[in-house]
């Protein structure tokens, strides 16, 4: 059975990209605004990364590497993953925002790491 993933008007590539970006921006400032869609896209992504940052082993850090940047690879497997050692999961939330994107109407949130 296939499963059917959303596609945000995007080719394969381009959509992949457009979450690899995402996905370092958020490792790197631990918070970033985005749209209610791709934030609900985005969260189950980083919450495996970090799951698979917790094996603090050679493999998990190249498996990393291929996933993301080298800077937020590097983040994830030295700093996050180990700030979340004793969580089971849940390292994300996301806040949707009271006010909408004035050029399209379209519902905002917050997407941050929880302390």
């Amino acid at each position: 059975m296939k499963i059917k993933e959303k596609k945000f008007h995007r080719k394969k590539n381009i959509r992949k990209a457009l979450f690899k970006i995402m996905l370092h921006h958020l490792i790197m400032n631990e918070r970033i605004k985005t749209t209610t869609q791709r934030a609900k896209y985005l969260k189950p992504r980083i919450e495996k990364l970090i799951s698979k940052g917790k094996n603090q082993n050679l493999a998990t850090l190249r498996y990393l590497l291929k996933h993301l940047p080298k800077k937020s690879a590097y983040k994830v497997f030295y700093d996050l993953s180990p700030r979340y050692k004793d969580r089971t999961g849940g390292y994300v939330r996301i806040l949707k925002l009271p006010f909408k994107r004035i050029k399209d109407n379209a519902d905002l949130a917050l997407v941050e790491f929880i302390k």
